[in-house]
């Protein structure tokens, strides 16, 4: 999307029509996102001087202590933030995350891989067709956990730049996949996992022996991923991309060879042993993971889907390997990469694209970290859930309820697992008592924390995916990242709040033995 020497937005004739416009316009005025988390820190420092002044605290329903709020004015954390600085920073998990993949990317990227597969994969997707397929990789993507922020988001931009459509329509469908649509897994993975095991702990509260499986939500999240595709594409199509505009202009000035129409007899070639080279990759770690006798992959200690867990972390490790191992290889057959010397060229002219996104981790490490040491977080999640439980609703009423609880809190705590941890102990064991399952209130809060996961400039990954547009388009801000996000986050909304409904009014199981309802009597 382009402007006009205005400042209006390309597609939009006149003195501000439209209300995205009016948000775009708003947002834009904003300072820039460094700017947004400077002010954030020194509104959460001052009400963390406040709140631990008043002796705010909330008793941790999990095993008994109470959490109190902590002055980030205090000698110690003054000197924590001053010490740790390079240790908050480095830490920051996402920042790792981008930096691993992006030097396997980087090589895939710019030896023409990417580029190539996108070509030949979407062109036998009808256009009209190329939204929906691209949303549907963005709920596969869930199992990649972050990864699929770094990889995804900007192969979804060039493969709308390919097609001649808006490489910003793109991103957008396809961050509407990855992230606003996080409830909607297609697939059960590791955060069924990790979420329904934090909801076990909770339940057996009340039911000492109360277990959970890994698919006690699939029922839900599948028909939910479902819903959302025909949803997410008419958003898409008739809502976003016309306000964009036609795009007529070029890929990113760090990937000249994006949109080159390569030659098909030396790519089908070099596709081969990419593939081969990709192949490799993915037998190596099938053999870490089923090699009897020498297994680093699998937890041998833990029991279930938890023995597992090394195999879903080690996906980022899985993702630079293959990337660099396939674009290395695509690279040497079609003439790209000569040495392993063009090979480190292209991995640091890769890293040199996310200075802007180094710049902004700094500042966001810096928020969420304040933000945990302050103990607000923990403290307005339980708060809020005793504030739940004092109300007295109808069943279907009290799961939407806290759907809304957890979107509110979505705005300002970016992890999905941190707010359950705090919120689980209390509102599962008090929904269990009035008759519903640890299993649908999950799904409740599930849905509750995917709605504003694209709109909320506080998530971990919002200033990437502002980076990876900017890419497209330099003046690209935080207002209209969030004009463009806003159409999904409403439809989504609107979806989930009925499925909701509809799911415990009807008491349909969440998943494989994993009831709406369940009858318990406290021990």
């Amino acid at each position: 999307m382009m402007t006009t020497t205005d400042g209006m937005p390309l597609g939009r004739k006149g003195k501000g029509s439209g209300w995205l416009d009016r948000i775009e316009r708003f947002g834009n005025r904003l300072p820039d996102p460094v700017g947004i988390f400077l002010i954030l820190i020194v509104i959460l420092v001052l009400l963390s001087a406040w709140a631990s002044a008043m002796g705010w605290s909330a008793i941790n329903p999990a095993n008994g202590e109470t959490i109190h709020s902590q002055n980030l004015l205090s000698e110690a954390n003054v000197r924590r933030l001053l010490v740790d600085m390079p240790n908050t920073f480095t830490s920051f998990k996402p920042l790792g995350l981008v930096l691993v993949v992006m030097l396997g990317a980087a090589v895939a990227e710019r030896s023409g891989m990417f580029a190539a597969l996108m070509q030949r994969s979407m062109r036998k997707v009808h256009g009209r067709y190329l939204t929906p397929c691209i949303f549907v990789i963005g709920l596969l993507s869930h199992h990649a956990s972050d990864a699929a922020y770094v990889v995804i988001i900007p192969l979804a931009a060039l493969a709308f730049a390919s097609a001649g459509r808006h490489p910003l329509a793109g991103v957008a469908i396809v961050y509407a996949g990855i992230s606003g649509a996080f409830a909607g897994n297609l697939v059960p993975g590791q955060f069924d996992v990790l979420i329904l095991g934090i909801t076990q702990t909770a339940a057996q509260m009340i039911v000492p022996d109360y277990g959970l499986n890994p698919l006690g939500n699939w029922w839900f999240t599948a028909t939910l991923g479902l819903m959302l595709i025909p949803v997410a594409w008419f958003v898409c199509d008739r809502i976003v991309e016309p306000r964009l505009g036609k795009w007529s202009g070029t890929a990113p000035s760090d990937t000249p060879i994006a949109l080159r129409a390569p030659n098909d007899a030396g790519t089908a070639k070099a596709l081969r042993h990419a593939g081969i080279a990709a192949l490799a990759v993915l037998l190596l770690f099938a053999a870490l993971t089923m090699v009897p006798g020498y297994q680093p992959l699998v937890d041998a200690s833990a029991t279930g889907a938890g023995r597992m867990e090394p195999f879903y972390a080690s996906f980022v490790a899985g993702f630079a390997l293959l990337f660099l191992c396939s674009g290395w290889a695509y690279g040497r057959s079609i003439g790209t990469i000569g040495s392993h010397r063009d090979v480190v060229q292209m991995m640091g002219k890769g890293l040199e694209a996310t200075t802007p996104y180094l710049v902004m981790a700094f500042f966001a490490a810096h928020f969420i970290a304040l933000f945990s040491w302050s103990n607000l977080g923990p403290i307005l999640a339980i708060k809020g859930a005793e504030l739940l439980g004092q109300l007295s609703l109808p069943i279907a009423l009290l799961l939407v309820t806290l759907l809304i609880l957890s979107s509110v809190f979505d705005l300002a705590i970016g992890s999905a697992s941190a707010k359950w941890s705090a919120m689980a102990p209390i509102v599962v064991p008090m929904l269990m008592l009035l008759g519903v399952s640890p299993e649908m209130t999950t799904a409740a809060y599930r849905m509750g924390d995917s709605i504003f996961n694209i709109v909320t400039p506080v998530a971990s990954n919002f200033v990437l995916v502002l980076a990876l547009a900017q890419r497209w388009k330099d003046d690209f801000g935080v207002g209209s990242l969030i004009a463009l996000m806003l159409p999904f986050t409403i439809a989504i909304g609107l979806v989930g709040f009925t499925l909701i409904a509809v799911w415990s009014g009807f008491e349909i199981p969440t998943g494989p033995g994993a009831p709406a309802t369940i009858a318990v009597i406290a021990k």
